[in-house]
Order: C-alpha cells, then structure tokens, then sequence
C-alpha cells in the first residue's frame, strides 16, 4: 500500500498543533486542505486516527500509535533536507522567532533590516509575547530571552546590548505636586504605574545601591499586561499619573525630551542583555544558521568598535 508522505506530514502536523487551524498557521497552509490529506490518509488506512469535534482535536489509539512511529522518520527526513539545503548558494526560508516585546522594540530593529538585506531570501515570523513556552513545541526556530529564564539544554548566543537598566521615571508635574522619592522604600507612598504578565505575576521593581538590592511591591491607578500595554503606562506617566518603572531605552527618549524625569537613577539595577537560544540538534535550519552567524559577526564588529573606542581610533587590536 502507497502512501502519499505529504498526507502523514499533515497528520503530524495537526496531531502535534493539536488541531487543524493551529497547524495550518504554523506551516503556512489552510486548514481545508491538512483536514482533507487526513482524510485521504483514513480512507486508505481505513481505520480513524483524530477524533474531531467542533472545538477540539485529539489522537485515537491508532493516531497515537501512528504518530509514535512517525515522528523519528519526519524528523530524520526534516534533518536530511536541511543539510541539503546548505549546499544552496543563498540561504533561503522563514525563520521564526519568539521573542518578549522588550527585544521586538529595543533590540531587532537594529538587526531585521541588514540581516534581510544581507539575506533576501530568508523570510522573518517575529511572534512577541511575555509567555515563556517550548519553542519547539510552539513551531519557533528559535527564542530571545533574558539569562534567568533560558533553559538548560539550549544553546545560548549574545544578542543586542550587553549590559540594560531599569529605569523609574515621571512627570515634572507629577513630581512637583508628590515630591520625588529618595529612597525606593518611598515609592510606597507614591502611585506607582504597575506591569503584569501573561501569568498572573506583577513585574518586579528592584534597585541596587552599595552592595543593598530592594524590591518594592508599590500600588497605583493603572495595571497594564507586559507588552502590549507599556506604551499606556508610559503615556498615563508623561500624563502626570504615576511613576513607571521599565527599560531605560525605552523611557530615553522621554527623559530626553523632558517629557519624564529620572527617579532613583543611584539605584537604577544593570543586568546583562538577552540571548539567542535554540535547539542544539544535529542539523541546524539554514535560515537560523545564517541569523546565528549574523548575530556572532555583528557581536565580533560591536566589541572590535568597543575597544577602538575606548582606546582611541589608532590603537592596534591585539587578539589574545
């Protein structure tokens, strides 16, 4: 008995995204024709392997059976076909990346545009959330996070600026009428402009000062969710309603302009930048194997500027 392949990459593909729609947006196709490979796959298998309701999908025993078998196989062909694609002249694909909203505002935009000019070819899927998921699981190539919430068994690659701060700002007039805190203990007392993620959680504030690290709970009129929503808080700061408490990149040009003054800035906490994660499999997808290089080259050329800049543009760079 022939089975068409592409009709059991469908019914992979649906029994791991757990339904048609998911599955059709992760593989760019329409859930119409995944719905109608797996029938084609029944009929000639002549035994049912999802069960189908109008909200939900799920593997009956001969689905998971299937699946249990198949997967090893699509993967190995999957590997196969990446390494052949390597040979090509010009990398080509999508490559999709989950990143938090802070990366998809402060980091990528320094990066998206030469990377798809050095790679016209290559197709960018940005998906920007605060969710910490599998990527794997999700249909991503790839992540960006910060250090303390990387998985162990990734492989990591420094990307954007090495060294953040967290900034607390507000209004000039919001100031003048409550006074400006000079202590972080102080904030208790004044509105503070809150942050929650996807989660539940609300985002911490934390400051450093002399070896001290404190971590203030404040209360205020507005709760946004990270994200989305931190372009409002910003706006409801400069508004005169609060003090904000994010990004130091993303408050700058309002604390340029006057629009926000700097609160706290003695105790403002530096950590180190995010990372690149991925999957350390055998056979790495050309399309993330070109951003990886892009990324390690645009690191290389930000450290040899670094140095030249702090020891004056006709020092002789010795490599180690």
């Amino acid at each position: 008995m022939k089975t068409d392949l592409n009709d059991l990459n469908a019914f992979a593909a649906v029994a791991m995204a757990g339904g048609f729609r998911d599955a059709a947006r992760l593989h760019d196709t329409s859930a119409s024709r995944l719905s109608d490979a797996v029938r084609r796959l029944e009929a000639q298998l002549g035994v049912r392997l999802l069960h189908r309701t109008t909200r939900s999908v799920s593997l009956t025993e001969a689905g998971r059976g299937l699946l249990t078998r198949l997967e090893p196989a699509l993967t190995e062909m999957q590997s196969a076909l990446e390494a052949v694609n390597g040979f090509r002249d010009r990398p080509a694909g999508t490559l999709r990346l989950n990143v938090p909203v802070s990366v998809a505002r402060l980091v990528l935009p320094a990066i998206v545009s030469p990377f798809l000019a050095a790679y016209p070819d290559i197709r960018l899927d940005i998906v920007a959330e605060e969710s910490f998921i599998d990527i794997l699981a999700e249909g991503c190539d790839a992540g960006i996070r910060y250090g303390e919430r990387l998985e162990q068994d990734m492989i990591a690659v420094p990307i954007g600026p090495r060294t953040q701060r967290m900034a607390a700002a507000a209004a000039p007039a919001y100031l003048a009428r409550h006074g400006t805190p000079a202590h972080p203990r102080d904030l208790m007392q004044h509105a503070c402009l809150r942050g929650r993620f996807p989660s539940g959680n609300m985002a911490a504030w934390e400051f450093a000062r002399d070896g001290e690290t404190l971590r203030i709970d404040g209360t205020g009129p507005l709760v946004v969710l990270i994200g989305g929503g931190v372009d409002l808080a910003v706006d409801a700061a400069i508004g005169g309603s609060g003090v904000v408490y994010l990004f130091e990149e993303w408050l700058r040009p309002h604390l340029d302009s006057g629009a926000l003054v700097p609160v706290l800035e003695p105790w403002w906490q530096s950590f180190p930048g995010p990372f690149l994660y991925y999957s350390g499999r055998r056979f790495m997808p050309t399309p993330l194997q070109a951003f990886v290089d892009f990324v390690k080259a645009t690191n290389a050329a930000n450290a040899t500027d670094a140095t030249k800049a702090a020891h004056g543009p006709d020092a002789m760079i010795v490599a180690p």
